[in-house]
């Protein structure tokens, strides 16, 4: 039996075990902290293809400049953070244009093809919460309301039908919570939500009920190597032997790969949410409040506000004005949402890459090491299809998609790019 070993053990890394295991392959997952306990357990849920756009988009060059200027901003780049990320910023900048946007929103698309499916089968084996109320796109702006649909008759080729397009007075019959001057909103049935606490938990259930070694608090010192295979991961506990090693370990990604000698340009974009338990408004859908790009996840028991990013550096500060244009974006859509009996806020840190695709695939200095990372705001969407590719290139030598957009190591090819993987 072959063995591998993980180092990351959030969403994709629980999930990329799942699938290895199921394969007949011995894996043991290795977290510096606990299990899914990072921005895998404190995002919206959303398993949302219709968004497969990369973040680097048409327009944001100018449109990030003047937001890094605002600390409430949707887009916040922290001046004190800018040397560092420069050469990164640089690589992000350059990726804002229409046809790396669509080359990379189909190749996106075309991994998450079966997300829909993937979640139903993983619901077989772990117990989870799922809800299948689609997704709603509320706007202010007549424009916003053009763009949503632009983005979601693009997914026509991967499963979607044309969206439903609601007025001011349908919305408010179809979600009676949602309150302000609305112009108008956009509803995408396919899409879903989870509780991602749940399944953090119910894969970590699986896992351990499978016979997976589940190792929290190991922080990876480096890796042993023999020419070009790795042999073992070298930690502050000890060493764990491995046939092949999958780095998974989301923001830290490019630090961990660097052990390796590998250099990945991966940063951090932090994240924040506010949730409040048995809110007093009950909401039927989740909703993207668009124009301040704030999202709203209903659960059983809680309702979760989240968004915004932040670059920063590899922190998890939580900065209270951050959290603030969290809430008065919510307060702009939904009257009272944050009445309830408890509330908590959180920060998080999504892996990003410079031109928002992830960083999936094996490396070329190695016969046996591979990397899933670098999802942004997309880990839960496409972490089941992540974890499935992963897990039969890795035992199989071949992929269900081609993953040539994902190459762990393109940046090697710009000057700037190289120069960003060395300062992440």
């Amino acid at each position: 039996m072959s063995k591998a070993v993980i180092v990351g053990g959030g969403v994709i890394g629980l999930l990329s075990a799942y699938e290895l295991a199921r394969r007949g392959v011995s894996v043991t997952l290795l977290d510096q902290g606990d299990f899914g306990a990072a921005c895998s357990t404190g995002n919206a849920g959303w398993i949302t293809p219709s968004l497969s756009g990369p973040v680097p988009a048409p327009g944001l060059v100018g449109t990030s400049l003047r937001w890094m200027l605002s600390r409430d901003s949707p887009l916040y780049i922290r001046p004190s953070a800018v040397p560092r990320l420069a050469p990164w910023l640089f690589e992000f900048w350059r990726h804002c244009n229409p046809r790396d946007y669509e080359a990379g929103l189909h190749a996106t698309a075309e991994l998450g093809r079966h997300t829909f499916e993937l979640f139903d089968k993983l619901s077989e084996h772990m117990d989870f919460e799922m809800h299948k109320a689609g997704m709603l796109f509320v706007c202010l702006k007549q424009e916003s309301v053009k763009h949503i649909v632009d983005d979601v008759e693009a997914m026509r080729d991967y499963g979607y039908d044309s969206p439903t397009i609601l007025s001011p007075k349908e919305l408010r019959e179809f979600e009676p919570g949602i309150s302000g001057p609305l112009e108008a909103a956009v509803w995408v049935k396919e899409d879903r939500h989870i509780r991602p606490e749940s399944l953090m938990r119910g894969a970590v259930a699986w896992l351990q009920a499978n016979g997976v070694e589940l190792r929290p608090g190991v922080e990876v010192t480096g890796f042993r190597r023999r020419g070009r295979q790795i042999t073992a991961v070298e930690t502050r506990v000890g060493s764990f032997e491995a046939d092949q090693v999958l780095i998974a370990a989301g923001a830290w990604t490019g630090r961990v790969a660097a052990k390796a000698g590998v250099r990945i340009p991966m940063t951090a974009g932090k994240g924040y949410n506010v949730t409040v338990q048995n809110s007093k408004v009950s909401l039927q859908h989740p909703l993207y409040l668009v124009d301040v790009r704030v999202a709203v996840s209903p659960y059983k028991g809680a309702l979760r506000i989240a968004g915004t990013m932040e670059l920063s550096g590899l922190n998890t500060i939580l900065d209270t004005p951050r959290v603030d244009a969290l809430r008065r974006g919510a307060n702009r859509y939904i009257s009272g949402w944050d009445q309830g009996t408890a509330q908590t806020s959180w920060v998080g840190m999504r892996p990003m890459m410079p031109d928002g695709l992830l960083a999936l695939g094996s490396v070329p200095q190695y016969d046996n090491l591979f990397v899933a990372s670098g999802h942004a705001m997309m880990g839960i969407s496409l972490g089941p299809s992540t974890a499935v590719t992963i897990a039969e290139y890795m035992t199989t030598g071949k992929s269900p998609v081609d993953l040539t957009p994902f190459n762990p190591v393109r940046f090697d090819q710009s000057f700037t790019g190289r120069l960003a993987g060395r300062l992440s």
